[in-house]
């Protein structure tokens, strides 16, 4: 069965971790997608993954004049939307006294301000119906340690599911979100710990779940196609919690 048959989709920050595997996913599903990030290199192993059946294009999230942009883009390559998944983020995780402004201004550029105007330029594109996911995460539920700034931007985007979705869902626009908990991905890579850390890290994290283990980037993956497709048509507003129980039990 073919879920997404006929549909297209938009997946930022798609070239890695969760966003890839979407990708991937939505491809099986039968649509056609187009995917964005921002490092050469991720960019290119997309393309040659995802080969014909995806537009891979290079948008820096935290940037809202390349929002219209790539809206203005993709109306030229695939028409119209059926499917956004608003993915592309940064984790940046430090005590509340290691923090400057320059810092801060990235992480709400990259996971929240980016990512609203995006939805913005959008809105022409955007089919009747559509659905839009927009990447939460369980840390907008946690009192996690160093997390301060990132989890904010997360609880944010969880607001904004259920502030948008009273806004567009009268033009047949479905907004909800989708939370991870601990998924193995590229992220934690990115922090420039040693080894030797972030190993510490992982099984600190890793014993806070009940499943005992980290998510797949495809477990995420199939939330969010379940969003996307029409199974999920009665959901406006929700979070979908994918994490192993991290934060239910």
């Amino acid at each position: 069965m073919q879920r997404l048959q006929g549909k297209t989709a938009l997946i930022t920050g798609g070239t890695t971790g969760i966003g890839l595997a979407t990708a991937r996913l939505f491809i099986d599903e039968g649509a056609r997608v187009a995917v964005t990030g921002f490092n050469p290199d991720t960019l290119e192993a997309a393309r040659r993954e995802l080969g014909e059946h995806a537009l891979v294009l290079r948008c820096d999230a935290g940037a809202p004049p390349e929002q219209a942009r790539l809206a203005a883009t993709v109306r030229e390559s695939l028409g119209r939307l059926d499917v956004v998944f608003v993915n592309a983020g940064i984790g940046d995780f430090r005590p509340l006294e290691q923090w400057d402004e320059a810092s801060f201004d990235r992480s709400f550029a990259t996971n929240l301000k980016g990512p609203f105007f995006l939805l913005q330029a959008l809105l022409p594109v955007l089919a009747d119906p559509a659905s839009v996911v927009l990447n939460s995460s369980i840390n907008a539920h946690l009192g996690m340690p160093h997390s301060s700034v990132y989890a904010a931007t997360k609880a944010a985007l969880r607001s904004l599911a259920r502030t948008l979705s009273g806004e567009l869902v009268g033009r047949g626009i479905r907004v909800n979100a989708v939370s991870p908990g601990p998924v193995t991905t590229p992220i934690y890579g990115k922090l420039g710990l040693p080894v030797e850390q972030l190993e510490q890290m992982a099984e600190g994290i890793r014993q806070q779940v009940p499943l005992q283990r980290f998510g797949d980037p495809k477990e995420i993956a199939e939330a969010v196609l379940f969003l996307a497709s029409d199974a999920s048509s009665y959901m406006v507003g929700s979070e979908m919690l994918v994490d192993g129980g991290m934060v239910s039990v």
